[in-house]
Parts: structure tokens; sequence; C-alpha cells
């Protein structure tokens, strides 16, 4: 298994002041999903992992949702940074 190393997209001094940030919170979320993803494609059928990608996968769909509602221009600029998509409700 080739472990792939995750690039932070956030500094470290910017992770020590802003541990409970929605951006920090949403950028620790995507980097377990991109953890958990690959995990599963070796072990497909490890169903306890597959339960927990789908609880944070909600759990930073509900914080991407609030970020849109109050601050639109993070928002995009998250997204685009993290390369993932927009979700449809917005």
């Amino acid at each position: 298994m080739v472990k792939n190393a995750f690039i932070s997209v956030i500094s470290q001094e910017e992770k020590e002041e802003n541990r409970g940030s929605v951006e920090f919170q949403i950028v620790s979320f995507t980097n377990k999903v991109r953890k958990l993803t690959s995990h599963l494609e070796l072990h497909r059928k490890d169903y306890l992992s597959q339960r927990g990608l789908r609880k944070i996968l909600g759990k930073r769909q509900r914080l991407l949702s609030y970020l849109s509602k109050k601050n639109r221009v993070r928002y995009k600029e998250l997204i685009n940074r993290l390369d993932i998509r927009e979700s449809k409700t917005c």
C-alpha cells in the first residue's frame, strides 16, 4: 500500500490559532475523508469504516451549508482550495 501524503491547506500558524473555525473543521474532515477513501479502496467490505465515512461526509456537508449561508465568499474560496464539488442545495 502506498501511503499518500495529504497536503494540508492551512499553514501551521493558522492551525494553532483557528482550530475551532469552520474552515479548519472542514479541512480536517476533508483529510479524514481522503484517508478513509484510500483505505476503503483496499478493504471494500469494511462496513464500519463505510459508516464512519458517511457520518464524516454528513458533518462536512452541514458545515459547508452553514458557511455558504454565513459567508459565500469564504465558502467559494474554500471549495476551490480543497478541490471539492459545490453542494447542490446551495
